[in-house]
C-alpha cells in the first residue's frame, strides 16, 4: 500500500501534509485514474454541486472503485464546526490507504483542516493555522483566523 508521501499527482497546489493524506485543487478524470493507480482509495470533494468541472466526479470515482464523499464548501459561509467534524469523519481512516481531499484550488481544503485542527483536535489558533497552511490554506486565512477567534 502506498503512503501519501510516495504519491505525486499533477493537480493544482498538491500537498502531502501527512501520512495517508493528499490535498490540492480539482483533479481531472485522468488524474483520478492516476490517483487510483497510485493507491488512493477515497476522494473527498469540497466543491459544491454547482461548481462542476465538466464531468461527474462522483460517478468516475465510484467506477474506479474508490470511495467518494462530498462536503460542499462554497465559501466562507460554509466553514463551520459541523463541516469540520464531517471532514474529520471523512479522513479518520487513512490507515487503509491514502485519501485525496480537494476543492478547486486547495484553499478551502486548508481552511477546513484548520477548523478541524482547532475545533475537533483542540489545537491552539496558531497551531490550527499552521495545520491549515500545510493542507493548502492561503487566501482564506483571515476568515479562518476570525472563525477561530484569533
Amino acid at each position: 500500500m502506498s503512503t501519501s508521501q510516495e504519491i505525486w499527482l499533477d493537480i493544482p497546489n498538491f500537498c502531502t501534509p501527512g501520512t495517508g493524506l493528499c490535498t490540492g485543487g480539482h483533479p481531472k478524470p485522468e488524474q483520478l485514474m492516476e490517483a487510483k493507480e497510485k493507491g488512493v482509495r477515497k476522494i473527498v470533494n469540497l466543491c459544491p454541486p454547482g461548481e462542476t468541472p465538466g464531468y461527474n466526479e462522483g460517478e468516475i470515482v465510484k467506477q474506479l472503485g474508490m470511495d467518494y464523499i462530498n462536503i460542499p464548501i462554497a465559501g466562507a459561509a460554509d466553514l463551520s464546526v459541523e463541516n469540520a467534524k464531517a471532514l474529520a469523519a471523512a479522513v479518520a481512516d487513512t490507515c487503509c490507504g491514502p485519501i485525496l481531499v480537494h476543492c478547486a484550488s486547495g484553499n478551502r481544503v486548508g481552511a477546513l483542516f484548520a477548523l478541524k485542527a482547532h475545533f475537533v483536535e483542540g489545537k491552539s489558533v496558531e497551531a490550527a493555522i499552521e495545520d491549515g497552511r500545510a493542507h493548502g490554506l492561503k487566501a482564506m486565512e483571515p476568515v479562518v483566523r476570525q472563525l477561530l477567534g484569533g
